[in-house]
């Protein structure tokens, strides 16, 4: 895990210095290559009605966005993108491993009840903004979709003064996607991710159908 974060710096940094070259070369069709962070408050949505919403949970991620003008004056774009990022969810739907099997159950006996992903992101971003070639300070509203792709997971509880751990469940999605919103001004930015797809594949508690995504909602700072 520990080389593919050292692999994602390294690629950022080269890739923001030929972005600055880029952008110093195209006049008034700038484009606004970026290196974008953000951090979020997390929550399950779309729980089973016998699992309560997640506790204080939260996500962070990275990565590098490339540009493509799709105006004279460069203030509507479309960018493609690639990044990682961690999730860190504080919940009560309980999930073990038995047998390649995944089990679902309530965690309200569990001391503690965790779980923790890390994923490749690709987001492709429709953008406006009130910039131009050489106005750095200024409005953007970007909206797309960002699909993930699950690198790992592990959900862990306690139990009993029993500690539980289980990395890679089989049932859950490697691939999800959602919508994402950002809009503010300069590098301050409000940010909102609506996941689309269901965390885990043909899974039920009790019955009833595990239909859970992800909601995001915090900051996000795109850095030139």
């Amino acid at each position: 895990m520990n080389s593919i974060i050292t692999f994602f710096i390294v690629f950022l940094i080269v890739s923001s210095s030929y972005a600055q070259k880029d952008s110093l070369q195209l006049g008034d069709r700038y484009a606004e290559d970026q290196i974008y962070a953000s951090i979020t408050y997390a929550q399950f949505n779309r729980q089973p009605s016998t699992v309560t919403k997640s506790s204080f949970s939260y996500a962070i991620s990275t990565g590098f966005l490339k540009d493509i003008i799709l105006t004279k004056k460069g203030n509507i774009s479309f960018a493609v993108g690639v990044g990682y990022g961690f999730d860190f969810f504080n919940h009560e739907l309980k999930v073990s491993e038995i047998n390649n099997t995944t089990l679902f159950d309530n965690a309200t006996n569990a001391s503690s009840n965790v779980f923790k992903s890390h994923n490749l992101e690709f987001p492709l971003e429709f953008r406006w903004r009130t910039s131009n070639a050489k106005k750095y300070d200024f409005w953007r509203i970007y909206t797309g979709i960002k699909f993930l792709y699950n690198i790992s997971n592990t959900f862990q509880f306690t139990e009993n003064d029993i500690d539980y751990k289980y990395k890679n469940v089989s049932a859950y999605r490697k691939l999800q996607y959602g919508l994402t919103f950002s809009a503010g001004y300069t590098e301050f930015n409000a940010y909102l991710f609506y996941g689309l797809t269901p965390v885990f594949e043909n899974s039920k508690i009790n019955g009833e159908d595990i239909n859970s995504t992800i909601i995001k909602f915090g900051l996000i700072f795109y850095i030139l």
